[in-house]
């Protein structure tokens, strides 16, 4: 008797998981392997579909070009997801202090992350222009310039303000996870280690920081997903210039795709670049499972 209700209920488990099997299918697994499919073609994705192989991948592999490009993208990737994390968890630790109307502050701090990507690119994109943008007018108010400064036009000042205005709009989210890895930590443990004469330096290093490394390892993995493939705030900003200074993968991929029409070529970055991602959260993940044992 017992065998036969398991056997129905496996049945039954079997039959409601077959929807979302059916949705992973069609929304992950088809585009992955289809997008895999056009990067073995040269084809124009209409009437034109000859088969090449591998010819793309070994192009790539041996393109001096694409591998300037990768270190771009890694560079501005670790800088990004570096920053979150810092500004994200410095946040955290600060607005997490019984101070008055710091609830006003957690709202404020949030807002960069609830601003769509376009808006946050154009609005910085205003504030760094030489001619009427803000910085200048400060800069100038303050007697620190003489002449106006391009930074979105200069290949150094151009990388590093992509970079920031990237982590002035992605710190909110890891602020946010730090903060409620914060309230899991037991209050006791502050108490203990100030009986003991911790300092506010020795409470964050040796209990706030080791409660929240598995948060900041999933947050790391997620970062790194994110801003590896990121194109929008660049794309918008310089469009990958000035001199390829932030010209990303993502943004080479497009251009390989809708302006130079080479779909095939530009598949095969695209599964490069997965590839590249499933290692890094391989890795990750290897090194989260290895700090929870």
């Amino acid at each position: 008797m017992k065998s036969a209700f398991a056997k129905r209920e496996s049945r039954s488990g079997k039959f409601f998981t077959i929807p979302a099997a059916l949705i992973m299918l069609g929304l992950v697994v088809y585009p992955m392997l289809y997008g895999f499919f056009i990067s073995t073609q040269k084809s124009n994705l209409i009437d034109e579909w000859e088969f090449v192989g591998a010819k793309y991948y070994i192009q790539l592999l041996t393109d001096a070009d694409f591998y300037g490009t990768l270190q771009t993208t890694a560079l501005f990737a670790a800088c990004v997801v570096i920053g979150n994390l810092v500004v994200g968890l410095l946040l955290a630790v600060l607005v997490n202090q019984k101070i008055p109307l710091m609830n006003v502050f957690k709202v404020i701090l949030m807002l960069p992350w609830l601003f769509p990507e376009v808006v946050v690119a154009l609005i910085w994109k205003w504030l760094f222009n030489p001619l009427f943008g803000m910085l200048n007018h400060i800069l100038f108010m303050f007697d620190l310039i003489d002449k106006e400064v391009d930074l979105l036009g200069q290949p150094g000042t151009a990388f590093a303000a992509v970079v920031f205005v990237c982590i002035w709009k992605g710190y909110p989210i890891v602020m946010l996870m730090m903060m409620a890895g914060m309230k899991n930590i037991p209050y006791e443990r502050y108490e203990a280690a100030a009986i003991d004469g911790a300092n506010k330096w020795k409470q964050f290093r040796h209990i706030t920081l080791p409660g929240l490394m598995p948060i900041l390892l999933v947050a790391a993995i997620l970062e790194t997903a994110w801003w590896f493939k990121h194109f929008t705030i660049v794309w918008l900003m310089t469009g990958g210039g000035p001199a390829r200074a932030t010209e990303l993968i993502s943004v080479d991929v497009y251009l390989q795709a809708f302006t130079n029409f080479n779909f095939g070529r530009a598949a095969a970055e695209s599964v490069i670049i997965l590839f590249i991602l499933m290692v890094i959260s391989f890795i990750y993940s290897r090194v989260l499972r290895d700090k929870s044992q």
